[in-house]
């Protein structure tokens, strides 16, 4: 099944450059918050998280997740949020069935209040690692409870309990997938390292190519396509530094095997430059 989509990059973030792969300058570059908008003809539009919104200022202002906001610069204007976006394409909010969210980090999950109809489909593990966090525990793990809407947990829908299907020889090392729909249209990927429960999502675009959503991997397409590490300093944050390693590396090896899929890391400068310029939806 071939899937319409498009990209939206919902604000962006600062951070030298150094920190996000070896050998970047110290210079701060620009890191977008990239999501995706799926039009499924059965189960209408699917959202691949949700980017930032006003809301994480609001969320982030107390201490000590007030250091989120210090260590990393966050810049959103309201004709920039996703919600504000889909509504100039003339699609209304309540018109989101389903929020496919990667993980739990706030730049992923800012926008969600924005979308009242929508179920959230995500890690039951993911969410069970951030469900009851607060204080530094929250701010280590890149979380603010505030940008969730209060009825979530009437919402969720669990990733890990739909159906596990084989993938397809040539998406080796990956080897299974999770069948979101039930129709090998949406496939969820576990993507262990940067977050517990993390989930990338693999389907088929309008033109029959394999686009592979992988969240925060990495940083960069460059990264997968060298195999190029961020800073020691970044396994501060990420959940596990072994398996983030492992999840790159097999993207990178997926990418040395299957040149031809479109893998889209969610912060990309070039994925944005593409997308400001018009290349690729």
């Amino acid at each position: 099944m071939q899937l319409e989509h498009t990209l939206f990059s919902a604000g962006y973030c600062t951070h030298p450059e150094c920190v996000t792969i070896k050998g970047g300058s110290w210079h701060a570059k620009e890191y977008p918050a990239l999501c995706a908008l799926i039009k499924h003809p059965e189960h209408g539009y699917v959202l691949f998280d949700t980017g930032y919104s006003q809301r994480f200022f609001d969320a982030t202002r107390k201490w000590p997740l007030w250091l989120y906001q210090k260590i990393t610069p966050v810049h959103v204007k309201d004709d920039q949020t996703l919600v504000h976006q889909l509504e100039n394409k003339g699609i209304r909010p309540e018109e989101i069935k389903t929020i496919f969210l990667s993980h739990f980090h706030a730049d992923h999950i800012a926008g969600i209040q924005d979308f009242p109809n929508a179920a959230i489909l995500c890690s039951q593990k993911g969410y069970k690692a951030i469900a009851h966090t607060q204080g530094f525990g929250a701010l280590r793990k890149g979380f603010a409870k505030g940008l969730l809407p209060e009825d979530v947990e009437t919402r969720l829908l669990w990733i890990e309990d739909s159906k596990t299907v084989p993938l397809e020889h040539s998406l080796q090392p990956f080897i299974e997938g999770k069948d979101i729909f039930g129709d090998g249209s949406l496939l969820a990927i576990a993507l262990p390292g940067h977050a517990e429960g993390q989930y990338g999502l693999l389907f088929k675009n309008q033109n029959q190519q394999s686009v592979f959503l992988i969240a925060d991997s990495c940083w960069s397409s460059a990264a997968y396509r060298d195999y190029r590490l961020p800073s020691p300093i970044t396994y501060l944050v990420h959940d596990q530094k072994k398996a983030y390693q492992e999840t790159l590396l097999k993207l990178h090896r997926l990418y040395k095997s299957n040149p031809h899929i479109r893998i889209i890391p969610s912060h990309c400068q070039e994925v944005w430059k593409e997308l400001i310029e018009g290349h690729h939806a």
